[in-house]
């Protein structure tokens, strides 16, 4: 029986599987095969470095002007202990946070790298408010200078959405002074003068003198320019960056309003209180507790997850509860 009488038998037999759709050439050799594979590879990795650098189309379907996630960071540099080229300070990062995951995730391991590469040691902490109160950023920056413990003699108080984009930035020990890293001529959305919230650097010694930032500010906003009216009283003169170029592009900044609203309520007496100078607490009363402090690596890069359980006197401040 030739091939063709014996492939008709088949058929009507039911039997044999059906021929498949010929996508290749039969006889395509491996050799164009592996060069379709490099070019292939090639062209992914073209895509995903404009994507994320913001000079190719928006990935994942988000509209123009949403914040694009940064270029995933070279591995994270470690200093050896030893090492005297990265110098004798060590900085405490403390970062307040609140489920702001997405961030997080390109924060951690963006800032262990920029920093790195600068020769700062340094420890990342994030200060995760899992109590039921409003957000409390000052408080919880209290806290984290309480916890990050002897071996750091400096702060930076950093928000989680604000990536340093330029690397003549200055994050050294600030012994003259707060050094205001985001300052009002650099920052992408806040440019007035008395401007010191985004990224601040402090010794931990001045720090102290100012009693640290003030625990009545629940909800966004103000407990930064309160704080400003602090480092003065204390008299201590804030120093901003000199030399840099680039503007408002100085930053990345992560936060994208239409996914995520600031609690900007004001209740209560909230709305008189907030433009006050509390000459009282600080340092001295932040109530707290820390649930759990985890040590963590985030793409290779180090960070310490302090859980912690703000509490608020009812009477003082009742605009620290929702609704």
């Amino acid at each position: 029986m030739g091939p063709a009488r014996r492939r008709d038998a088949l058929r009507l037999r039911g039997g044999g599987s059906p021929p498949l759709p010929r996508l290749f050439p039969s006889r395509l050799a491996a050799f164009p095969l592996f060069l379709l594979a490099l070019l292939l590879g090639f062209v992914s990795l073209l895509w995903l470095q404009l994507s994320c650098s913001g000079e190719g189309p928006v990935p994942g379907g988000q509209e123009r002007g949403a914040p694009r996630q940064p270029c995933p960071p070279p591995a994270p540099l470690q200093p050896a202990e030893d090492e005297p080229s990265w110098g004798p300070h060590r900085l405490a990062l403390l970062v307040p946070f609140r489920e702001r995951f997405e961030e997080l995730l390109a924060f951690v391991p963006y800032m262990h790298h920029f920093l790195s590469k600068k020769r700062i040691r340094h420890h990342i902490f994030i200060l995760n408010q899992v109590d039921r109160f409003r957000f409390n950023r000052a408080s919880l920056i209290n806290v984290g200078f309480l916890a990050s413990g002897n071996d750091t003699d400096y702060i930076a108080m950093h928000d989680v959405d604000l990536l340093p984009l330029n690397e003549h930035l200055d994050y050294s020990f600030p012994e003259a002074g707060p050094f205001h890293v985001a300052s009002p001529e650099l920052h992408p959305l806040y440019h007035y003068e008395t401007y010191v919230g985004g990224i601040l650097l402090l010794t931990k010694q001045h720090y102290e003198l100012c009693n640290g930032m003030s625990n009545r500010f629940w909800g966004w906003g103000r407990e930064d320019d309160e704080f400003y009216r602090r480092i003065k009283g204390a008299g201590l003169q804030v120093r901003r960056p000199s030399g840099i170029t680039t503007g408002y592009k100085t930053f990345q900044h992560l936060h994208d309003p239409s996914r995520r609203k600031r609690d900007q309520k004001r209740i209560a007496a909230q709305k008189q209180e907030q433009f006050k100078v509390d000459r009282e607490g600080g340092l001295n009363n932040v109530r707290y507790r820390i649930e759990s402090r985890t040590d963590l690596s985030v793409a290779g890069a180090p960070c310490t997850v302090l859980n912690i359980l703000l509490d608020c006197d009812i009477d003082e401040t009742p605009w620290c509860m929702f609704g």
